[in-house]
Order: C-alpha cells, then sequence, then structure tokens
C-alpha cells in the first residue's frame, strides 16, 4: 500500500475483516487485452483463493481505463464461480455509462439505491465493501462511480501485472485497521 509495508505472512481468520465484496481496479485496457487465457484463469484462482480466505465472497475485477486508445469489447463481463468466491470480471471503462446501463437494465422495475446496486453487481449480492486501486492516489479511476459512496478505497503501487494474492490480503489487512463510518462525520 502506498508507503507503508503490512505484513501478511500470518495466519488471517476466515471473516476477520467482514469483508463480502472487494472490487480490484487495475490495468490498462492494453494489459487486459493482452494478458492470455491461461494468466486470466491463474490470477482469478490465485485472488479468488485469497479473498476466500478472509471471508470474501464476491471478487469483481475491473480495469483502471484506457490508454493509447486501446478498447476492451464493449460490455464484456463474466462470472467464474470459484468456490467459495465468486469472480467477476467487468470490463467497463466507464463508470458513467455502466451506470446508465445500469438503470435501463431496471426498466420499469422501481429505481433506488438496493436495485441500482443489484442491477450493477449482479450476481454479487452487495456492493463492494472495498475497492483497491493498483494505480496512483491522485487519481480516481474513471470506472468508478457508484463505488465513491461508501466503499473504502486502498491505493497500491503495485503494478496490475504483478499484482496477487499476498497483495490482495495486505489491502484487506489495511481495511481492517479502519473504522468505518460511510460517510458521517466523527462528533
Amino acid at each position: 500500500m502506498t508507503g507503508e509495508f503490512i505484513d501478511v505472512t500470518g495466519e488471517i481468520p476466515l471473516d476477520a475483516f467482514g469483508l463480502r465484496h472487494v472490487l480490484l481496479v487495475g490495468g490498462h485496457s492494453d494489459e487486459w487485452t493482452t494478458r492470455t487465457t491461461d494468466r486470466w484463469n491463474e490470477c482469478c484462482r490465485e485472488l479468488s483463493a485469497a479473498a476466500s480466505s478472509v471471508g470474501v465472497r464476491w471478487l469483481t475485477l475491473r480495469p483502471y481505463g484506457s490508454i493509447g486508445g486501446g478498447q476492451i469489447e464493449p460490455q464484456v463481463r463474466s462470472v467464474l464461480d470459484l468456490e467459495p468466491c465468486g469472480v467477476v470480471i467487468d470490463a467497463t471503462l466507464d463508470g458513467r455509462q455502466r451506470f446508465v446501463d445500469a438503470l435501463h437494465q431496471l426498466g420499469d422495475d422501481p429505481i433506488n439505491e438496493a436495485s441500482v446496486a443489484a442491477s450493477l453487481y449482479e450476481p454479487a449480492d452487495g456492493e463492494p465493501d472495498l475497492v483497491v486501486v493498483c494505480g496512483p492516489s491522485d487519481r480516481l479511476p474513471p470506472s468508478l462511480v457508484w463505488e465513491l459512496a461508501y466503499a473504502e478505497l486502498v491505493f497500491t503501487d503495485v503494478a496490475w501485472n504483478d499484482f496477487g494474492a499476498r497483495d490482495l490480503l495486505a489491502a484487506c489487512t489495511t481495511f481492517g485497521g479502519r473504522r468505518r463510518r460511510f460517510g458521517g462525520l466523527d462528533a
């Protein structure tokens, strides 16, 4: 994590941090499109195992953005059911467009916070508790819009292609040391 090292070599109890859903944002479109299928599978299995070891039920992977005009196929989304942590690969680069698409999916259904969140994160059973950003802390990825209201943010200097289980556990440990206020102020 930026400017700090967290020792995650010890045993972390399952569900120690109260995390249900983690969103990992990293890599640019070029890095996503050039990653081999074998590397994607390896990465997803490794991160899923790390996430589930601390009680996470859903892990969503999303690109940071695009560079050099590179684009990812529109609306690329897949779900890997890796027991016990499901992995959602959401390649949407523009968070505003993702939000608009979620509203269209609702059709005539009532529009409220719960229905929008359900549409944005389906099949995950809730919004992310933690957003881990592989990138600088002075700039937010354009793929984040909805998540900024209540999710905790952890920034890491670890490059997307180098990010692994140890880095995910370090981010979860950082989250576990915080007191969440959900947008509120201390009295």
